[in-house]
């Protein structure tokens, strides 16, 4: 791994006040905050790293039940060098205003929230515990703390979905000075609450594309230039820690269910919160990563794939897999100039059809 190249450390907070019914995220009760013994268990893993991060990103979970203290300790102890991006995730209503000006006090320089929607009723659907006020109270602070980048979630194609409440959604982040947005589709996933028990109204996949799509053209009108399938930027706030997963670039996960990727190789923890607090589980080591990976991550991005660095990493395409590729140009689903492919908006909503004829 070259000293040259960008190097970043998440560091997972499973932690949270209750279970959303579509998350398939390893979780953890957390109404109490971070029991400091799992603090302990982070700092202890950090003390092994030798090198200093370009980006550190606090993930869970729910990060913001960290206390400022806890956050600035583990900061100090990641060592970050200047200007590095530090990214901390949060819920609308577990910030208060004192707890905000304490992250960024502590050195965290980016907020993400989980809003999700300005709709109340769809809120309570999702198992959210936050209101669209409450949201909108959150951002208001977050500015008056000072954050010079302020991120919020948007999910699509929820249960009875319209596109003007994607519209809410947005002038609320908007109005919120956020400078960079995700949206996404929701997934249900095996083992949320929304497998077991489907809920009503729920968009079809052509529904779902269209509502995508409508999206894309709204960010990008309001100022938010989409760089990757999920998430859109004021010009020059893009998010530079996912930017290393995306470009496979070397990055150190820590805590349960926490991936890594170090010197092209990828490990993963087990979710064991109480195996990682006592020091009983350890870093499993899950592959290398290939030209296959590569190819997967960097057609997430609107930039695209650069031929001549996926046949550098060893990848190949052959006579039909070229084809194929001249065809989805020819159907507007991707662009091809030069050495450089990549999909449209319309491409990315069917990225998964895509991959399964390149790889």
């Amino acid at each position: 791994m070259s000293r040259n190249e960008p190097f970043g450390i998440y560091i997972h907070i499973p932690y949270c006040r209750s279970k959303c019914r579509y998350c398939d995220f390893y979780s953890a009760p957390g109404a109490r905050g971070v029991p400091q013994a799992y603090v302990d268990a982070l700092l202890r893993e950090l003390a092994k790293n030798t090198r200093r991060p370009d980006t550190l990103y606090f993930g869970g979970g729910t990060p913001a039940l960290l206390s400022p203290g806890q956050v600035s300790t583990l900061i100090q102890a990641a060592d970050p060098l200047p200007g590095a991006e530090i990214t901390l995730e949060a819920n609308p209503d577990v910030v208060t205003p004192e707890t905000l000006l304490g992250f960024r006090q502590a050195g965290v320089n980016r907020i993400s929230f989980g809003v999700q929607s300005a709709d109340d009723a769809q809120l309570q659907r999702l198992g959210r515990t936050h209101t669209a006020a409450g949201a909108a109270r959150a951002l208001v602070w977050a500015q008056e703390a000072g954050f010079p980048d302020i991120c919020g979630d948007i999910m699509l194609a929820l249960p009875q979905y319209t596109n003007a409440e994607f519209d809410r959604t947005l002038a609320l982040l908007q109005n919120g000075g956020c400078t960079h947005i995700s949206a996404y589709l929701l997934k249900v996933e095996p083992g949320t609450a929304f497998y077991r028990n489907p809920p009503a109204g729920l968009p079809d996949a052509d529904a779902a594309a269209d509502f995508y799509l409508y999206a894309v053209r709204q960010l990008e009108a309001a100022g938010y230039r989409q760089y990757e399938i999920s998430n859109f930027a004021r010009p020059g706030h893009e998010g530079r820690h996912n930017l290393l997963y995306w470009n496979c670039e070397p990055y150190r996960g820590i805590g349960p269910a926490a991936h890594s990727c170090v010197d092209n190789v990828r490990r993963f923890w087990d979710g064991d919160v109480q195996g990682f607090i006592d020091g009983t589980i350890h870093e499993e080591i899950e592959g290398d990563c290939t030209a296959e990976d590569y190819l997967l991550m960097q057609l997430r991005l609107t930039r695209g794939l650069d031929l001549e660095e996926y046949a550098r990493r060893g990848g190949h395409f052959t006579a039909a897999q070229q084809a194929f590729m001249r065809q989805c140009v020819t159907h507007g689903y991707a662009v091809w100039e030069g050495s450089s492919f990549r999909l449209t908006p319309a491409g990315m909503v069917v990225q998964n059809a895509i991959l399964t004829e390149l790889i």
